[in-house]
């Protein structure tokens, strides 16, 4: 598979490799969906974007889950085809929409697998020397 984001990109949305005419379009929507997947807690903490064709998929996230990655790559590319190019039928948008849904779900369960932290640690230290009964 190509390893660039953009190039990836175009093919999957049917855009010739060297045709630049839509690449300020295409990379507005990949980067709007690397907005969504850093709100979801996925890449890299401070954000991610891309500028050109140089950007590859392990920039993004690196390669140490190779079904993580393709899942990110997919919503990606839902994302970016629902922005850039959407089915005219109000059946197909729909559906797109649902798969986009799904893929963002299942790449955020796959990130709690992973990075989930205990809201509710059981042993709290008191640091200041405060009355822990609040009093």
């Amino acid at each position: 598979m190509e390893q660039s984001i953009l190039k990836s990109t175009k093919k999957i949305l049917g855009v010739a490799d060297d045709d630049s005419s839509f690449d300020l379009d295409i990379i507005t929507h990949i980067n709007s969906a690397f907005s969504t997947l850093n709100d979801v807690g996925v890449g890299p903490p401070l954000g991610f974007v891309i500028a050109d064709d140089t950007p590859v998929w392990t920039d993004f996230l690196d390669n140490e889950n190779e079904s993580r990655l393709s899942k990110v790559q997919t919503v990606v590319f839902l994302h970016t085809k629902l922005l850039f190019d959407p089915p005219t039928s109000s059946y197909l948008l729909a559906s797109t929409e649902k798969q986009l849904q799904e893929q963002l779900w299942r790449v955020s369960v796959n990130r709690e697998d992973v990075e989930w932290i205990d809201p509710d640690p059981a042993d709290v230290l008191l640091v200041d020397g405060g009355d822990p009964t609040g009093g």
